[in-house]
């Protein structure tokens, strides 16, 4: 038996000479759901070839008979700093692959973060079909009760529409079919897969399997920037197991061909757990972690405050005419940033099929100066500029498409690969887009004094790029997505005070495969206020708090209940500004300036706040929402009423049971918000007379409040 870990976190796996090594308990130092099962049903690595499948048809890969013939060769601990470091080497002697296991935890943290790396040592050639990152076929106890009382969380993910998400009994889709008769494997298991080039269209790459009676929870996320990914969670030998994958055929049409002395690594994952605590407690332990493997920013600690000219304002229609006065009122509200979006390059209405080459529109800003009067403007009013670039397309009648060669695009049998419209999509694995690229950025960056760049993505290629006859697009599309890291992480490298906001027509492109590296994340493109409320307060789950860009755009036909709410959206997350500011009344307007005022009081709070939710995860059609952020000086709760004829609701707060606690509200200081706090109980008892309204609170423990 190996036992790794540390003080939060502990793993055991099962060693034998006849059978490959079998994770067998993941979980807290010292604690004992059920005796270690040397015969725990799957091995550590799953792998499929063309030559070498499963053992037993059906929607899942594991079950592998290249897993069940990997043996252990080795293994060794050690540390990386604050990292715990676990490597078990295995060997297949008939067709000589090597696999290691990489399992990684930090200190205190009860996160494994787990990748695969394989190594052909034998004479032929594998051709690889699916890879496991991580296997874990030990979630639950060996009997039906904890079965039954296992419930799979996922989220739906779509534009307008993000985080969404939904909880359903693991036996919906792994049903027990024993009877008279006893079956330890089926064909039936839960899969949630990604597809095409955004990794979070349709589902955010999450999952997790809670306990509704103990709160024992698991969630995992793939760190991926693509749509090839999977996860399924089912049963096997009585146990709820997950496995985590990157691109495989099965999904994507992925193959790889993995030629003698080559090496294949894949797509990194993180698997977070509570013994208790239900979700809340394992997304505060996944918000550690996003935290401690990010890339250092100081963005992440300042977090200024954004206005964006696009939502519910110019709507990619920028000019020097519109955004002047804008740039003023901007100012006046307390913005730090102010970014131009879509448009500023575009000299007629259909930009949409010119975009690649990133010079500024002569039309939109006319004069001697030409763009550079608002960027001057931006800077005299104490803000730093920023601009909005799509960097990986390329419109067909853009300059840009006949001077770039032909393997510089997305190309399948052997044509470039045209979507959304009259665009193509650049390949970040060619030189040449990366001069091109480069130029650009550092044009911006170096020459302009651009201090903020928006990147977007608004098309889908669907499912790659073949570089060479012989590579499956799905492989093409994996090469893009590393190349594209690799991007961003020498942009950085060479412009460390550039921010750079994260976007996929909002939050199509939510992973944390790129939110280690950027320092913020369009949540959404949502445009009402109302529907916008669940996806900022669900908002956390994927994304830190001080990371999660939410929309505030209040209109002039706004009532001031409607600006408040619109501006409670944002206050827990990033501030992102928009909206006509110029023409809304001073009542109106008071509520914004009041609004970024309370938001940088208690933005220093959010880069050490972890996430709840007093009502649960919030619903699409919820009359109430909640959100509360647990900072070390105290709780922030935004609370929701959207519809409804319930004027009052229970907010639960289990960190905070047995407190005297002092309440306060700290949006909209007009609030006619009424609360009472139950210690004994842990709930808080919110009035809110209005619908639809919004208060943000802060609930400070008695003691703290007296110093």
């Amino acid at each position: 038996m190996i036992r790794w870990g540390h003080d939060a976190l502990e793993l055991e796996i099962a060693l034998d000479e006849h059978a490959p090594p079998r994770l067998v308990r993941l979980g807290a130092p010292g604690e004992r759901t059920r005796a270690p099962r040397p015969a725990a049903p799957l091995p550590l690595v799953e792998v499929t070839t063309a030559g070498l499948g499963r053992y037993w048809s059906g929607r899942h890969l594991v079950n592998t008979v290249l897993g069940s013939r990997l043996r252990h060769r080795s293994h060794r601990a050690s540390r990386e700093g604050a990292w715990h470091v676990l490597t078990v080497e295995l060997h297949e002697p008939e067709t000589g692959l090597t696999a290691e296991a990489v399992y990684r935890s930090m200190d205190g943290l009860p996160v494994l973060r787990s990748e695969v790396r394989l190594r052909n040592d034998g004479p032929r050639t594998l051709h690889l079909e699916s890879v496991g990152s991580l296997v874990a076929g030990c979630l639950t106890e060996g009997d039906a009760a904890a079965l039954g009382d296992a419930e799979l969380l996922w989220a739906e993910n779509e534009w307008f529409a993000e985080c969404r998400w939904q909880r359903q009994p693991l036996r919906v889709s792994s049903p027990e079919r024993s009877g008279r008769f006893h079956t330890t494997s089926g064909r039936s298991t839960h899969i949630v897969a990604g597809q095409g080039v955004w990794s979070s269209c349709g589902r955010l790459p999450m999952g997790g399997l809670t306990d509704r009676r103990s709160g024992r929870t698991w969630l995992w996320q793939l760190e991926h920037n693509g749509g090839g990914w999977r996860w399924e969670c089912g049963v096997r030998d009585d146990t709820a197991y997950a496995a985590l994958y990157g691109p495989n055929d099965a999904d994507h049409g992925w193959r790889h061909p993995l030629e003698p002395g080559a090496e294949f690594r894949t797509v990194p994952v993180a698997l977070a757990f509570c013994a208790d605590g239900g979700p809340d407690s394992a997304f505060a332990a996944l918000t550690r972690y996003r935290r401690a493997t990010r890339r250092p920013h100081s963005d992440h600690r300042r977090l200024p405050v954004v206005f964006n000219d696009y939502m519910n304002c110019l709507m990619g229609d920028p000019t020097t005419a519109e955004l002047l006065p804008l740039v003023d009122a901007a100012a006046e509200a307390g913005a730090e940033y102010f970014v131009i979006d879509a448009g500023w390059y575009a000299d007629g209405d259909d930009w949409w099929p010119a975009v690649g080459a990133w010079e500024p529109s002569a039309s939109r800003f006319p004069g001697l100066k030409g763009i550079h009067e608002v960027l001057d403007r931006i800077r005299d009013r104490g803000m730093v500029p920023g601009l909005w670039l799509e960097p990986e397309a390329v419109g067909v009648s853009s300059p840009v498409a006949a001077s770039l060669p032909e393997e510089a695009f997305f190309r399948r049998d052997g044509r470039r690969v045209e979507e959304g419209g009259g665009r193509y999509h650049l390949d970040l694995r060619h030189p040449a887009t990366r001069a091109h690229l480069d130029k650009v950025v550092d044009r911006l960056v170096g020459e302009w004094g651009i201090g903020y760049l928006k990147l977007d993505h608004n098309t889908d290629p669907g499912s790659g790029t073949s570089a060479h006859p012989g590579e499956a697009p799905a492989a093409g599309l994996l090469g893009h997505n590393r190349a594209q890291l690799d991007w961003l992480d020498g942009i950085l490298d060479r412009h460390p005070d550039l921010v750079i906001e994260n976007c996929a027509s909002g939050g199509m492109r939510m992973d944390h495969a790129l939110l280690s590296r950027l320092q913020l994340q369009s949540t959404s493109d949502q445009q009402d206020l109302l529907r916008y409320a669940p996806i900022a307060a669900a908002a956390p789950t994927a994304v830190t708090p001080e990371q999660g860009a939410v929309w505030a755009y209040p209109l002039p036909e706004d009532s001031l209940d409607e600006v408040s709410l619109t501006m409670a959206n944002a206050l827990l997350g990033r501030l992102h500004l928009s909206g006509r500011l110029t023409e809304l009344t001073p009542q109106a307007r008071a509520l914004v300036h009041e609004a970024v005022a309370v938001h940088k009081s208690i933005r220093a709070d959010l880069p050490q706040a972890v996430p709840a939710w007093p009502l649960g995860l919030p619903g699409w059609e919820d009359p109430w929402i909640a959100l509360a952020l647990h900072a070390p000086a105290g709780t922030y709760v935004t609370a929701w009423r959207r519809t409804g004829t319930e004027t009052s609701r229970d907010l639960r707060l289990p960190r905070l049971v047995g407190a005297e606690v002092r309440v306060d509200v700290l949006y909209p200081s007009s609030s006619r918000a009424a609360t009472v706090w139950h210690p004994e109980t842990a709930e808080l008892t919110l009035t809110l007379p209005a619908a639809p309204s919004a208060v943000v609170l802060r609930l400070t423990r008695a003691s703290s409040a007296r110093s």
